[in-house]
């Protein structure tokens, strides 16, 4: 699938992958979505990290904002260092239920909806994102964080039910 290119095909994407993860994710059951797969994670782990991983695109746009550079992919990491990253969001979020890794999930879609509607498309791709050190637009990255995120926690998601079956 093409990377959008403006402001509404973002939204509409966004939107699009947002219900065909909706529509899995209500098949999920509260015990299924916490027993851990081959590698240690769970449904509710998945959930969980698309919403830090929103989280820190909000993050980004914010301190774009500022016109200082960005710590990307977050303070104390580098794009090499997602494994060590990755790891430290599933510990912050141990803690985490099921129904709280929902909500959340939906509170930082919500969030990330605003946040680019409150954008110009030209803001969002009319240029790469200010402090990003990179070629990428803020759409880009926004796309990255939501849809491209939602697509692959559905694709997980649905092999955890299929294998459950």
């Amino acid at each position: 699938m093409p990377a959008a290119t403006s402001k509404s095909e973002l939204l509409t994407v966004l939107d699009a992958e947002w219900v065909k993860l909706g529509k899995v994710i209500e098949k999920v059951p509260e015990a299924l979505a916490l027993e851990p797969d081959k590698d240690g994670t769970t449904i509710r782990d998945v959930l969980g990290h698309r919403a830090a991983w929103i989280d820190l695109y909000l993050g980004w746009i914010a301190q774009s904002a500022t016109g200082g550079p960005i710590p990307m992919p977050a303070e104390g990491y580098k794009w090499s260092m997602l494994p060590e990253l990755n790891a430290k969001i599933r510990r912050d979020q141990a803690d985490l239920g099921w129904p709280d890794a929902r909500a959340l999930l939906e509170d930082r879609k919500a969030a990330l909806v605003a946040t680019l509607q409150d954008h110009s498309n030209a803001a969002l791709y009319g240029g790469p994102m200010p402090g990003g050190n990179g070629k990428w637009t803020m759409g880009r990255y926004g796309e990255s964080s939501g849809p491209s995120h939602f697509r692959s926690a559905a694709k997980y998601i649905r092999a955890r039910l299929k294998a459950a079956a």
